[in-house]
């Protein structure tokens, strides 16, 4: 029987496993592709290959349409600010764990975030607690796939389809991951992807907004780029517009006071050379998700994660119950080892401890989300990416088991 983490000591010597967030998320094939791109001296900003790598992205993802935008928290950004203009004033239910930018967004559209916990076991919104959080003021439920996880279920889905409440996806961290055989982002009225550097692949600063719905992604695309009408998809949204206002110049009627949040060609170019790899390289994460959990010590650690489905592009570390000595031997033990981490998990931990949030929840909220807050002070993500190999990965297994 194993000793206590309490009993156990750390190893004497540490293995230097060299080991960051991301590696080579850039790979060599993709700057020939850029190199290559900017000799034939072509125009830099939204063009030709934005409109290539959207229409690419949506028949990955299944859906009708993407919108191509500098960041996921531009995404984020619109997308909101799409339902508020299209569902009115309300609340709009969101995780306790998640990036920062989900909230934000919210907050920014004039919207009430409303927050639930997590599932252990999933790392994401707890779909029971959404359920009994829905009111008649629920204009949205914006649910984050935590690192990979698949956070639905079909009773959540169910339910929201019954009561005509649109469900945005942030699928930020979960490029390829599926529910029912779907891929996560094609279930939702709108999803959010994003393509920085540490995530399933890159465009440098990058993100992606989908959506089936033909009016959502006009609105989008118009809040994209200054609000401007002649960004609409539909012939017929611009000729309307035009002809309501015969005393603006057609090219510049602004619809919403909105903003630039465009990409550029060089960003749809990496894109669309990463997206042709991203497939495989998911396979590869899977398989070293899966070689991670079962050789570290379940009397330590979670390892019953439901991941059925799932696209890890990070090892969640958790421990299993609270123990601050053996936290400080954890972190004490990764640094020694090279090996780079994230306490809290997604986006730091409990966002309801953030600062921003004072004045928008009442003082010590946090107290009421007891799932999300173990895992603020005794949860880490490590980096997860293709070219890491399984002796590394046992190395740091049987590391992380003598503590």
């Amino acid at each position: 029987m194993p000793l206590t983490a309490r009993t156990q000591k750390k190893p004497a010597t540490v293995p230097y496993l060299d080991w960051p967030l991301m590696r080579k998320n850039i790979a060599p094939q993709d700057l020939d592709v850029l190199v290559e791109f900017l000799r034939t001296n072509p125009r830099l900003t939204q063009s030709d290959n934005v409109r290539r790598f959207e229409a690419e992205w949506s028949r990955w993802l299944g859906v009708k349409y993407s919108v191509f935008v500098n960041s996921g928290a531009s995404a984020n950004l619109i997308t909101m600010a799409a339902l508020r203009h299209l569902h009115g004033p309300g609340e709009v239910i969101v995780p306790t764990l998640t990036w920062v930018s989900d909230i934000a967004s919210v907050l920014h559209a004039g919207l009430t975030p409303i927050f639930v916990d997590i599932d252990p076991a999933t790392l994401c919104m707890d779909g029971v607690q959404v359920l009994t959080k829905l009111t008649s003021r629920t204009r949205g439920v914006f649910l984050t796939h935590v690192q990979g996880f698949n956070g639905l279920t079909e009773p959540l889905l169910s339910e929201l389809r019954d009561r005509s409440i649109p469900l945005i996806e942030d699928v930020c961290e979960a490029h390829g991951a599926t529910f029912d055989g779907r891929k996560l982002g094609s279930l939702g009225w709108a999803s959010n992807f994003s393509f920085y550097f540490a995530h399933h692949m890159s465009t440098i600063e990058g993100g992606m907004i989908c959506t089936n719905d033909p009016e959502l992604h006009d609105i989008l695309r118009m809040m994209r780029s200054h609000g401007m009408v002649r960004e609409a998809a539909d012939p017929a949204r611009r000729g309307r517009y035009a002809a309501d206002h015969p005393d603006l110049n057609p090219d510049f009627i602004f619809a919403f006071g909105a903003f630039n949040v465009r990409n550029t060609e060089i960003g749809a170019v990496l894109g669309l050379s990463q997206l042709a790899r991203l497939d495989a390289n998911n396979v590869q994460r899977r398989h070293n998700f899966g070689v991670f959990l079962d050789h570290l010590d379940p009397t330590k650690y979670r390892t019953d994660f439901h991941i059925e489905g799932s696209c890890n592009y990070a090892f969640n570390l958790i421990l299993r119950e609270p123990d601050r000595d053996l936290r400080d031997r954890v972190e004490q033990t990764l640094r020694q080892a090279g090996v780079e981490f994230r306490r809290g998990s997604a986006g730091g931990g409990n966002q309801l401890r953030q600062p921003y949030l004072r004045g928008v929840v009442p003082d010590g909220a946090w107290r009421q989300y007891p799932h999300v807050e173990h895992v603020h002070f005794f949860g880490w993500y490590i980096g997860n990416y293709p070219g890491l190999e399984k002796a590394r990965i046992l190395q740091l297994c049987s590391l992380l088991n003598t503590l």
